[in-house]
């Protein structure tokens, strides 16, 4: 027999109950449109980036750019695939089990977290001043450890781990916890446990995996 959802599960449902497609849209236009400004302001920051342009020098930069662009749906899908995964393999592995259609439909929410980095990058930046390099844009990671020390002050295989560990990604495992609550009908205590097992162990893995194979 199934367990009864909680108020917290019932009214987490009710709030994400709409047309995930749609929602797919709209959230990768807004990527799409955040970097092509970041991109933008990065570009203009080039000193003297105009004569560079006529003269075909920032031809990669484009190239690279709109390879970004048009990767970024397939890299948001394959994310959410792999993202559930770990999830419901490991409440399996636990003894939790999860639907992993749920936990994909959840996952394709909870991205929405990962839009404010990169808006506040651009606001910061959306007026810079002329001492601003397009390293600073490029490198400013917002509320990460990275934006704490300042990428300046440490090595350079460090600074993608240091990044990496900001407070989107702890505010993205808490969603994670109520998610998984909602859809396995596990406390949130279990749920904590699995978001801890499933997503945090492996990105400190990942990060320590890079900074060894760093070179």
């Amino acid at each position: 027999m199934a367990k009864t959802a909680s108020p917290i599960a019932q009214r987490l449902e009710e709030l994400i109950d709409f047309d995930k497609r749609l929602y797919f849209l709209v959230i990768v236009l807004i990527f799409l449109v955040i970097r092509y400004l970041t991109n933008t302001l990065i570009l203009e920051s080039i000193p003297d980036f105009e004569s560079l342009e006529q003269q075909g020098g920032l031809m990669f930069f484009h190239i690279f750019n709109t390879l970004n662009y048009l990767w970024t749906p397939f890299a948001l899908l394959w994310k959410f695939t792999v993202i559930s995964f770990l999830f419901w393999s490991i409440g399996l592995m636990v003894g939790y089990k999860a639907n992993y259609k749920a936990l994909w439909k959840f996952a394709l929410v909870a991205e929405f977290v990962f839009i404010f980095p990169e808006l506040l990058r651009l606001l910061v930046y959306i007026n810079p001043s002329s001492n601003v390099t397009y390293f600073d844009i490029q490198n400013f990671e917002p509320l990460s450890a990275l934006w704490i020390v300042g990428p300046s002050n440490v090595a350079e295989k460090y600074q993608y781990p240091l990044a990496v560990l900001n407070i989107f990604e702890l505010i993205y495992g808490i969603l994670w916890a109520f998610g998984f609550h909602a859809i396995s009908r596990r406390t949130l205590e279990e749920s904590a446990l699995v978001v801890l097992i499933a997503y945090f162990i492996p990105l400190l893995l990942w990060l320590g995996f890079y900074i060894g194979a760093y070179r």
